[in-house]
Order: C-alpha cells, then sequence, then structure tokens
C-alpha cells in the first residue's frame, strides 16, 4: 500500500472490503458513489480520492465485479449500472504515474469491454421483456451504462475508437428495437462530438459497417425519431469528414432520393436539407451516370449487409445456446465417466477384500479340521481336498471355454440361421409356384338349347323319383330327443358311481399298505402289549408312531461322527440328506393315502 497520507473513508472501505465474503463486496462498493460525490470536495481532492480508490484496488474491484454473473448480485441488475457508473467516474479525472501503460493500454480498454458487455446484456432482457415495469427498469439501467460509457471516453478521447472498433458496439448498434437504437446513436454521437476524427482512424470494414447501419436505419423505419437521430448522425459525419461525402454518394447512391421522399416534412427538415445540399454539392463536383449506376448498388449491397448481419445476430444466440448444451451434456458425461469409475473401482476393493476374507476364513476353518482330523487320516483327507479343488478349477475353465468358443461362434450361428429362414421362405415359394395352376383365359358360357334344356329337366326328375326325400314327424323328433336325454343321464351317473368307487379301493389300498407295515413291524406274540395292540386299533396311532421313528431317524443323523460327513463340509448344518429321510417316509400313509 502506498504510505502518503489517504483518506480515511477510502482506507476504512478498503480494509472492510478485505475482510468481507465475496457476495457483500458488491454492495461496498457501492459506497465509493457517496464519497464520490461527496459535496465538500474539490477537484484536486477528487483527484487525490480517485487516486487512493486505484492504489488501493477499490477500482479494479469494480471491474472484476462488472465480469461476473450480474443476475447473482445484490441487487442484481440495478447494482451492475451502478457500479458501471462508479467505475467510470473513477477513471475520469485519474492520472497514472506508476506504470501508466498498465492503466491506459489494459484497463481502460478492459473497462469499455465490460461495460458494452453489460449494455449488450440489459438491451437483450429490455427486448425479452414482458411486463411495462421490467422494461422501463432495464431501460432506465441501460440509459445509466450508456451515460458511464460517455462519461468514459469523454475523459480519455483516445477510448473512443476503441468503442467503434468492439464488435459489442456494433451489436448495440444493429438492433430494430426504437428505445434502444436512439440511445445508442445518442452515444456515436457523442463519440464523433467528442472526436470528429474518430471515423477517419478506424478501420474501413468498421466505418462500412457503421454508415450500413444508419443508412439501413432511414430507409427500413417509419419512425421519426429514428429518421432524426440517423440523419443528424450522417450530416455531423458529412460535415466533420468532408472525404466522407464522396463515400455516400459513391456508395449509397438512392440516398438523396430516400431522403427527399421519405424524410421530407417529419419535422426535422433542415437536417434533411443541410445533408441534401452537402449531398448535391458533391455529385455536382463531376460524377457521372456510371457513378450513380455504382452508388445504386452500394445501397442495395448495403441493405443486404444489413440484413445477413442482423440474420446472424440473430442466430447467434441460439448457436451459443447449443454450444453450451453440448458442453454442459459434455461435462454431464464426465461427471458420470468418473462417478461410475469410483463406483467400479470401490467395487472391486470390496470383492477384493471379500475374497481376502473369505480365504481367510477358509484357512482357519481347514486349520481347526487338521487339528481335530486324527494324524493317520490326514494325507487321505488333503488328496480329498486337492481333488475337489482340481475338479473345480477344471470345471470353471470348461465353463469359460466354452462360453468363449460360443461368442465366437455366435456370429455364424446366426448367419446360419438366417440362411435356413432364407432358403425355407424361398422353397415355400417355388413350391407355390409349381403348384399354382396357370389360369385359362375367360370364355363366355355358351347358352342352352331348348333340347339340351329338357334333357337336363329329364334327368333332374328321374333322380328325385329314385331318391325320394326322407321326411321325419315332429313326434318322432320329440321321441328321439327322449331317448337321447335318458341315456346321457344314465352315462353320467354310471360314470360318478364308477368314480367313487375308484376312490374307495383307492384308500382301502392305502388301508391294507398300512396295516402290512404295521404287522411286518409288529412282535412276536409273546412280545404283545396292549399297547400294541391299540396300534391296530386305532387309525391315528400308526401315523404317530412313524413320525416319531423319523424324528429318530433325524436325531440319529445330527449324532454321527464329523469324519461321516466330510464330502459334505458345503452344506448346512441344518440340512439332512433326502435319502436318510426318505427310507424312512416311504411307507408312512397320511389319512389312508400315501
Amino acid at each position: 500500500f502506498p504510505m502518503a497520507a489517504t483518506d480515511p473513508q477510502v482506507l476504512a472501505l478498503a480494509a472492510q472490503i478485505t475482510e468481507s465474503r465475496e457476495q457483500d463486496i458488491p454492495l461496498l462498493l457501492l459506497k465509493l458513489k457517496g464519497i464520490l460525490n461527496s459535496p465538500s470536495l474539490g477537484c484536486e481532492e477528487s483527484n487525490k480520492i480517485k487516486q487512493d480508490m486505484y492504489d488501493y484496488g477499490l477500482t479494479q474491484y469494480c471491474l472484476l465485479v462488472l465480469k461476473q454473473d450480474h443476475s447473482q448480485l445484490h441487487g442484481a441488475w440495478a447494482t451492475a449500472a451502478q457500479l458501471a457508473e462508479i467505475l467510470s467516474h473513477c477513471c475520469v479525472g485519474l492520472e497514472v504515474k506508476e506504470d501508466p501503460e498498465e492503466f491506459y493500454k489494459k484497463f481502460l480498454p478492459s473497462a469499455i469491454d465490460s461495460l458494452l458487455v453489460l449494455g449488450k446484456r440489459l438491451q437483450a432482457r429490455f427486448i425479452r421483456a414482458i411486463k411495462e415495469k421490467e422494461k422501463h427498469d432495464f431501460l432506465h439501467w441501460f440509459q445509466i451504462v450508456t451515460d458511464a460509457i460517455c462519461w468514459l471516453f469523454g475523459g480519455h478521447i483516445q477510448l473512443a475508437a476503441c468503442v467503434l472498433e468492439n464488435d459489442r458496439f456494433l451489436q448495440l448498434l444493429i438492433t430494430d428495437d426504437v428505445e434502444t437504437a436512439i440511445i445508442m446513436m445518442s452515444v456515436l454521437h457523442n463519440i464523433l462530438r467528442i472526436n470528429s476524427s474518430v471515423l477517419l482512424q478506424v478501420e474501413e470494414e468498421t466505418l462500412h459497417s457503421v454508415l450500413d447501419e444508419l443508412v439501413y436505419k432511414l430507409s427500413s423505419t417509419t419512425n421519426p425519431a429514428v429518421g432524426s437521430a440517423a440523419t443528424k448522425l450522417l450530416l455531423l459525419v458529412a460535415k466533420f469528414c468532408k472525404q466522407l461525402v464522396q463515400l455516400f454518394t459513391a456508395r449509397y447512391k438512392g440516398l438523396k432520393g430516400l431522403l427527399s421522399k421519405q424524410w421530407t416534412g417529419k419535422g426535422f427538415d433542415r437536417e434533411v436539407n443541410q445533408l441534401l445540399d452537402l449531398l448535391y454539392l458533391e455529385q455536382a463536383s463531376g460524377k457521372g451516370g456510371m457513378q450513380k449506376q455504382h452508388q445504386a448498388a452500394c445501397i442495395i449491397q448495403a441493405a443486404w449487409r444489413g440484413f445477413q448481419t442482423r440474420k446472424r445476430l440473430k442466430k447467434l444466440p441460439q448457436a451459443v445456446i447449443t454450444l453450451q448444451r453440448s458442453f454442459r451434456a459434455k461435462r454431464e458425461q464426465e461427471l458420470q465417466h468418473l462417478t461410475q469409475q469410483k463406483e467400479d473401482e470401490a467395487l472391486k476393493l470390496q470383492i477384493q477384500l471379500q475374497r481376502q476374507r473369505a480365504m481367510r476364513l477358509f484357512h482357519e476353518r481347514q486349520l481347526a479340521l487338521l487339528e481335530v482330523v486324527h494324524a493317520s487320516q490326514v494325507n487321505k483327507y488333503m488328496q480329498e481336498m486337492e481333488e475337489k479343488s482340481a475338479l473345480t478349477i477344471q470345471r470353471f475353465w470348461r465353463g469359460y471355454r466354452a462360453r468363449r468358443i460360443f461368442h465366437q461362434q455366435k456370429q455364424c450361428l446366426k448367419e446360419h440361421k438366417a440362411a435356413i429362414i432364407i432358403q425355407r421362405a424361398a422353397c415355400k415359394f417355388l413350391e407355390k409356384r409349381r403348384r399354382r395352376r396357370p389360369l385359362s383365359p375367360w370364355k363366355e358360357p355358351k347358352g342352352l338349347t331348348d333340347e339340351q334344356r329338357l334333357a337336363l329337366q329329364q334327368k333332374v326328375d328321374d333322380y328325385i323319383k329314385l331318391h325320394p326325400a326322407s321326411q321325419m314327424s315332429e313326434e318322432t323328433s320329440k321321441e328321439l330327443h327322449m331317448q337321447a336325454q335318458a341315456k346321457l343321464a344314465q352315462f353320467l351317473l354310471r360314470s360318478r358311481l364308477d368314480q367313487r368307487a375308484a376312490q374307495r379301493r383307492e384308500a382301502l389300498l392305502a388301508q391294507v399298505n398300512t396295516d402290512v407295515e404295521l404287522l411286518m413291524n409288529a412282535p412276536g406274540l409273546a412280545e404283545t402289549t396292549e399297547e400294541d395292540l391299540g396300534a391296530f386299533m386305532s387309525r391315528s396311532i400308526p401315523v404317530a408312531t412313524k413320525a416319531r421313528q423319523t424324528h429318530n431317524t433325524m436325531l440319529k443323523y445330527t449324532r454321527w461322527p464329523w469324519w461321516k460327513k466330510l464330502g459334505d463340509e458345503f452344506m448346512e448344518d441344518d440340512v439332512i440328506p433326502d435319502d436318510a429321510i426318505n427310507t424312512e417316509l416311504e411307507t408312512l400313509f397320511i389319512g389312508g393315502r400315501k
């Protein structure tokens, strides 16, 4: 920081901005307006405060805030417009002695560019606004920004050429909106008033674009305000730059007729007449018919170039939207790819940990089994485990190889199946063609003669006599119907009785099987007790007995020694082989049915 005496307000504000959050800085910078507009300041004190603001970076802060997204600021566009005004007032009257090239060659052009960008955004929102209050607010802020631009190049004359050469100034000027077009033409008027030779300093393409737009506004609109502003600008250009009058007469040959026919009597006849006098004076200096044609061609080209430029500018927002959409889509794909990659890495790590945990548990189980297994059975057990491991590895390898071969042959199989389908369809088509008989041409049937008709009638009568039609009375038909219904009822009754008899036989057969099983397992007569006698008298006791025997079998299996279960180490503890249970349940009958 500089060591000279500094204004306490500037120093306090700089310290407050340094310690504040980023979103609070725009509101703090608005306090600069009160400091600059203090009534007690003289010219030298004001310049000293502006120098302190620049040295402490407050002016640079204003420029940085204007380059941000203005919709995110506190106060949004109103705050941005006030900061633009503050920035222009801070730069006018400021003379930088340390590193002036940085200020005049970089800082001021950057400030002009930021103000033009802000003006372009305000103009676009003013055109899109629907409500009257919103349009009024955006127009007011747009006027503040354009006034700040005029104030800035009014204090630094070299910025007038920088404003004209900026592409955004031409974009602001090329608009069909009346209010913003008038404001931009007033900005151009101030530029010419401050620096009358600026049009000769810019490039020829920029000069032609500006003049083309002014002439186009005269030819395309009927608004007196727009016509008056454009006419005054052309008159100002013709007065300040005499060599440009020749350009008017050569490039815009229909301009005189346009001014005299369309804009005479609109309220600004004095400016129209002065411009016409200058044009006719230049024409009288000696230009022939070829010059008139050349001027007409230039006017047509100007109108066409203006149309093409406006068309490109209208398509520009859509192109920007498309570019932003593609950029966001690409960024979203990259984020999804990174997320998927992280998920895959996490899954691989989790699978690796699960494999390590399973391997550790397997080794622990193996060690525990080796401690329990008898020493003489260790080699046998290890050999069995090696055989099972080898079989598992072979099984997975064969499955992998079969799948790989299948994927390699999948395309060949598809082509083979497609060829079969095509051949089948072709064979069916050819078979149908072979079976189809050619149709003979249609011939009109010949009429019958009287003799042929009599002969045919005689044949019909003879056939009816030989084959008389059988007739049945209504009583006979009803009797046959009743007989059919009686036979159908007898058949249904007999089938129902047969079904019941079959069910009864099946139940008796199941009961006989149960009794046979009980007799086979019954003790001898010498050892028979009353409880054994009850098993033959009751139908529920055999079922309970068989259930008890099955339960004992299950308990017996659970008590088997560990060496009988070595082949089932991957079986759950509460699972019992089906063969051991089925051998005991094959003869169990419940409710008289197997």
